[in-house]
């Protein structure tokens, strides 16, 4: 009877993080993997690698920060606000090391994919890298198909 005189409210969604550099490298991480509408246990694995190189975490706090960006990918803005953070907080060296990443999690699966390989170039384009960066790191992504 209380039940219905006093139903149980949901719990606040809890605020999504402003987007940083690293929630803005790992959201476009997992958009990568996302591009085709799969979600495979080795991208998941290629991002908490990257993750963990990038920013010197342990496994697990790069695991956390993954899930953390998943969240962030989901609900918050599109590629052009992640990319100009990164553009206005990176060095070009840096972004184009972050493109090569975002190649290792599109081959993740061993397979190309046209809608992971638009993404890619949308990205790449809207960090600002060259035409032969974003060559160079596809032909090195793609080698050894």
């Amino acid at each position: 009877m209380l039940e219905r005189l006093f139903p149980r409210r949901a719990p606040s969604p809890r605020p999504l993080p402003q987007p940083n550099a690293q929630l803005a490298l790992g959201a476009l991480l997992v958009r990568v993997a996302l591009a085709n509408r799969q979600y495979l246990a080795s991208e998941v694995a290629q991002i908490d690698r990257i993750l963990a190189a990038t920013f010197t975490l342990k496994p697990l706090d790069a695991a956390k920060l993954r899930a953390e960006c998943e969240a962030l990918e989901r609900h918050a803005p599109g590629t052009p606000e992640f990319t100009k953070i990164l553009r206005d907080e990176v060095a070009y060296a840096d972004r184009k090391a972050l493109g090569d990443a975002m190649w290792l999690v599109a081959m993740a699966d061993g397979r190309r994919d046209e809608d992971e390989e638009l993404q890619l170039l949308a990205i790449e384009t809207a960090l600002g890298l060259s035409d032969e960066d974003i060559q160079s790191a596809r032909n090195n992504a793609l080698g050894d198909l």
